[in-house]
């Protein structure tokens, strides 16, 4: 097997695929587009290969360092996730699939390298085969992928299907086990969707879930029976919001009912008097969402003719437009001070790539080496980003001067470097000079 390409060729490769597509017969460009695909997949087998070795080469100077054998392994799904731009859970995942690949499913790899399969659907068999013993999974890998005539035409479905159907035959009690196991990842998920809306997304064991559907739809076929006028889903929709916060059906085929619980609404005053800079609706855990201002007054005077229970925790900026900053003389930092970092970062982990919401407040400089309980000297990040800058060889320094939006650069174990900067407040604009004339420049913002 030929060696890995270096670095300096893939970038020159990489540089030659950003020119121009030179106009050309179509059946030449469909020819591109193919061989593209199939270059993808090679490039998906390349870096499965690196980032295996390199797991192996880190582990093994951790070993060498002293690590406990507990902690060996830790940050390098971050390390991995920094490279490729990609969160922290991403990371690990595609760790775990790089090191499955080469150890456990070598014809799988094999056909990703040329072509036969994408890497999505080579995660698929991974996920399906998980559950098997290992000699059974090289059965299944062989079986399905040593022959890559065998998956000309096959699509994603009948591909996992047939995985699935050999796992079942190979070991179904493993695949029960499994259904059992999947249990314990019942979980409650939110992310933005077009038009200021949100998923509200539930994983539920099949029986729950279809139980909790069934009871939506017939109470909203009794409601629709009984006059209402809004339509099933509308209806289904609300019905789930009212029975989840208790508060009261007040809603509408052209509104939705009022929300109860207390909400950070950051925003400027201006916004609140008819102005036109945007707000953001921020609540624990959840990654800050931007709405326009119209949409935040109609949020704040809905809840107020409900009688709803709403703080408003306005900060303000300076004329830079940078968020006031706070201090404590404590070791942790406050719940206020917390509040104010994450709010700072839109509630959104400060890792670069990373879009979990934040769980952790840390000192960029630890407390130990003198880092203050300070703003300045803080970050909102979620608990894999956190624990992963705690392993050996891990640093972090803030490089922005204290007037500017907070920046920190992050240093990994091999000496790569990675820089995140604080998000602007909602409807900020960075300011700068604009030519106004020969020899003449104005400040906009």
């Amino acid at each position: 097997m030929s060696s890995l390409p270096t670095t300096e060729q893939v970038r020159e490769w990489r540089d030659q695929l950003a020119g121009e597509v030179e106009a050309t017969d179509a059946g030449v460009l469909v020819d591109l587009v193919a061989a593209l695909e199939d270059l993808k997949s090679a490039a998906a087998a390349a870096q499965a290969r690196a980032t295996a070795a390199f797991d192996a080469r880190r582990r093994a100077e951790q070993a060498a360092a002293g690590t406990p054998a507990a902690r060996q392994g830790r940050g390098i799904a971050s390390e991995v996730a920094l490279a490729r731009k990609e969160s922290p859970h991403r990371g690990q995942v595609l760790l775990g699939l790089a090191k499955t690949l080469v150890t456990e499913m070598p014809h799988t790899l094999a056909r990703l390298g040329d072509g036969s399969l994408s890497e999505f659907r080579v995660m698929l068999l991974a996920r399906e085969t998980a559950c098997l013993q290992a000699e059974q999974r090289a059965f299944v890998d062989e079986e399905l992928c040593a022959d890559p005539a065998a998956l000309a035409g096959v699509g994603t479905r009948e591909l996992v299907g047939r995985a699935r159907r050999m796992g079942a035959e190979l070991d179904p009690a493993a695949l029960a086990r499994r259904a059992r196991r999947a249990e314990a990842d019942r979980q409650v998920t939110i992310r933005p969707a077009p038009d200021t809306m949100a998923w509200v997304t539930a994983l539920l064991p099949v029986a729950q879930a279809v139980a909790v559907h069934a009871t939506l739809r017939r109470d909203a076929d009794a409601a629709r029976a009984d006059g209402d006028p809004r339509s099933r889903g509308q209806l289904m929709a609300d019905l789930l919001h009212t029975r989840t916060t208790g508060a009261p059906d007040t809603g509408t085929p052209d509104a939705a009912p009022a929300v109860p619980l207390t909400i950070d609404l950051v925003m400027a005053d201006t916004a609140l008097a008819g102005g036109h800079a945007p707000a953001e609706v921020v609540a624990d855990g959840v990654v800050a969402e931007v709405v326009p201002a119209e949409v935040a007054r109609l949020l704040v005077s809905r809840a107020l003719a409900a009688d709803a229970a709403v703080w408003f925790r306005q900060l303000y900026r300076n004329r830079l437009g940078r968020l006031v900053a706070m201090t404590s003389v404590q070791r942790t930092f406050p719940r206020s001070l917390a509040t104010f970092l994450a709010i700072q970062g839109h509630g959104t982990c400060a890792t670069p790539w990373c879009d979990a919401p934040v769980r952790h407040t840390d000192h960029v400089t630890p407390f130990e080496h003198g880092g203050a309980t300070a703003a300045t000297n803080g970050q909102g990040l979620c608990e894999a980003c956190n624990h992963a800058k705690q392993a050996p060889g891990w640093r972090q320094e803030v490089i922005s001067p204290p007037v500017d939006r907070p920046e920190v650069r992050t240093v990994t174990p091999t000496g790569h470097a990675y820089t995140a900067t604080a998000p602007p407040p909602a409807g900020w604009r960075e300011p700068r000079f604009v030519q106004v004339g020969q020899g003449r420049y104005g400040l906009i913002a």
